[in-house]
Parts: structure tokens; sequence; C-alpha cells
């Protein structure tokens, strides 16, 4: 593997729970987790939330492609924008779509057949013309989605389960840790381990210390846990990440500033944003 190889993410989809598109969200988008990952010529996709769709036409020049998807749960918000993710309706694409978190009593084309049959939605997954295959994993399970591509998986805690991701690549990492609550005491093991000494972080920002206290149990953390993670797992940036509906942008430019004095070099993830590790 020669060094200096391409390897950035993209943000098309940074809000939690609900798309909340508008004049108070213009700076940070409104749109639900979605990232596009490039490792050299390799396309990868994390989540489907509201953010798929325009990537979806921003691929149209590329085809036909040939791309992975991974789903780190089958919350509505993070699988609802697959419908109307174009590439999946043009012939000769490949798309794979990953799942960690729903055997053994469920399967991913199970619970996406499910979101989109009648009296939800007017027309099946049979509708798609590209080449679809739906993959099962045990999450914990390591995957090489092409050559020099590593993705590994941790259990995350988070109602009807979650999966954490870290992606390696031309000897650099990104993790991507949303929809987890942290535990009442110390750091969550399975996500310790996932994050030592990666480059990038981008974590379930939902909440802060402060409001925190009013949402146990809804499967979220916060940005100050972000900051303690990171630091304890010795990685080396973080990215606030799932904000809030209810955040407008200046709540956001302030979490942002606050954030950036607790861990200098801190990001808040902005749709269109592009980072490399």
């Amino acid at each position: 593997m020669s060094e200096g190889q391409d390897f950035t993410v993209q943000f098309w989809g940074v809000r939690g729970s609900v798309a909340v598109p508008g004049p108070k969200t213009v700076r940070y988008g409104g749109n639900t987790s979605c990232l596009e990952i490039r490792c050299g010529d390799h396309l990868l996709i994390f989540d489907a939330g509201t953010g798929i769709r325009d990537l979806g036409y921003k691929l149209i020049p590329e085809v036909p492609i040939d791309t992975n998807i991974y789903i780190t749960h089958t919350h509505f918000d993070h699988i609802c924008g697959l419908p109307f993710f174009v590439p999946l309706f043009i012939p000769g694409n490949k798309i794979t779509m990953w799942a960690g978190h729903l055997q053994p009593e469920y399967s991913l084309k199970q619970v996406l057949t499910e979101m989109m049959m009648a009296p939800l939605f007017p027309v099946p997954p049979e509708i798609f013309q590209a080449n679809v295959d739906y993959k099962d994993f045990i999450v914990g399970e390591t995957m090489e989605p092409h050559p020099g591509v590593i993705v590994r998986s941790a259990k995350l805690n988070h109602p009807n389960q979650a999966t954490g991701y870290r992606i390696e690549f031309d000897g650099r990492s990104i993790c991507y840790i949303t929809d987890t609550e942290h535990p009442e005491f110390g750091r969550d093991p399975n996500i310790l381990e996932l994050l030592q000494g990666s480059d990038l972080v981008i974590y379930d920002s939902m909440y802060t210390d402060g409001t925190y206290e009013n949402f146990k149990g809804f499967g979220h953390s916060t940005w100050q846990e972000g900051v303690r993670l990171v630091q304890e797992a010795g990685a080396k940036k973080l990215v606030i990440f799932h904000h809030d509906p209810t955040h407008d942008d200046d709540k956001m430019d302030a979490i942002g500033e606050e954030a950036s004095e607790a861990l200098p070099g801190t990001v808040v993830a902005r749709e269109g944003m592009i980072l490399t590790p």
C-alpha cells in the first residue's frame, strides 16, 4: 500500500432523530445521519438518513458505482433516506448493505422490506434496479470490503442495539460512534477499545452534560463524554455529531466554542464538510 492515498469523510447528514430543515439550521444542516467515506478509489457509505438523498445525486456522474452501505442501526432516522437514494434505481450499480445489530431475531432485508411495505410506502424494494445485496454480520466482526480497507465493529449501548465502526486505510483510521449512551461511571470498554489511537472520532453528542439527566435511557451521549473518550483512548480529533433537532445554528456555535476550549481541535460536523484524518 503506497502512502498518501486519499482518505476522506464527507458529511451529508448530521442531525439526530428527525430532519429539521429551515432558516435556523442553514449553517450546520438539517438532514439526518449519512457519511461518505473515500478510501482511495473505494466508496463506503455509513447510515442512510435523509442526507443520503443528496449524496445519491452527487454520485450520478460516477455510475456505474460499486459501494457498501454500513448501517449503525435501523431506527427510522438512519434508514429513511434509502428509498430516495438514486443509485438504487440505476441498472449496473452494485450496492451492498450491511448491518450488525439485527441477528438472530431479524435480517436487514426483512427490516428494510417492512419499512417499504404498504400501507407505509407505495413501492417495495423490488423496485430497485441496481444489483442490491443485503448482508447481516454479528457485531464485533471485522470486515475487509476491499483490499487494504478494514472495517471493525463494536457494540453500542442503544435501544434495539446499534453498531459502532472503525474504518482503517493507508495507516489511518476514522471511528463512527453514534447512537450510544455512556455508562453512569467510567467509559464504555467496547468504545474505548475501538477508539484506541484513532485519528478521527465522530461521536454521538446529542446532549450536553447539563441536559443529559433529562434523557437517560434514550440511548444518546454528550460532547463532554466524547472529549473524555478521545482523551482516554489517545485519539487525535473529536467531531461532534448527531445534533439535537432543537439545537439551532447559534446553539451549535456555542457548543463548538465550549468544546474547542475543553479539547482544542474539536470540530462540529456540518453538512458538506470534508475531513481528512
